[in-house]
C-alpha cells in the first residue's frame, strides 16, 4: 500500500512529531487541518507536554500514547528520524511520513527492515488536498 490515498482514507491516527503551539507553524496548520477532516491528531513535544495543541493533550514521546498510531506525521530536521524511525517500529505504527524537505535513508531502512510505509518529503495536508478532497 504506497497509494497515499489509501493511506489517508485508511488511517486516521496520526501522532504529529513537532507540534507547535504557535498557530502561524506550519505543523499546527497542517495539526488543525487534519482534526477538520476527520483524524485524531495526537501532538508530541517534549518541551510541551501535558499542555494542549488544538484541544489535544501534547506527549513527550510517541510511546507515551495508549492509542494504536497509524501515521508519525514528522515536522522535525532530517537528522532526528533515525530515531524517530526506532520509535515507529517500537510502537508498531503503519506509516512514518516525513513532510517537506526532510530526507532520510537510513530512517528508510529502519521501518522498511520492519514493513513500515516511509514517505518523505511530502505534506500531508497538502496529499489530502491532492489525492482526497
Amino acid at each position: 500500500m504506497n497509494n497515499i490515498k489509501e493511506i489517508l482514507t485508511k488511517f486516521k491516527n496520526i501522532a504529529l512529531v513537532g507540534a507547535s503551539k504557535d498557530i502561524t507553524k506550519t505543523s499546527t496548520v497542517v495539526m488543525k487541518y487534519l482534526q477538520a477532516n476527520g483524524f485524531k491528531v495526537y501532538p508530541i513535544n517534549p518541551s510541551m507536554k501535558g499542555e494542549r495543541i488544538l484541544g489535544e493533550k501534547v506527549f513527550g514521546k510517541i510511546s507515551e500514547i495508549k492509542d494504536q498510531i497509524d501515521i508519525i506525521d514528522v515536522f522535525r530536521p532530517s537528522d532526528e528520524t533515525i530515531e524517530i524511525a526506532k520509535e515507529a517500529v517500537k510502537i508498531g505504527a503503519k506509516v512514518l511520513w516525513l513532510q517537506l524537505d526532510i530526507k532520510s535513508d537510513e530512517a528508510r531502512k529502519i521501518v522498511e527492515a520492519n514493513n513500515i510505509i516511509y514517505i518523505e518529503n511530502k505534506c500531508t495536508k497538502i496529499e489530502f488536498e491532492k489525492n482526497c478532497k
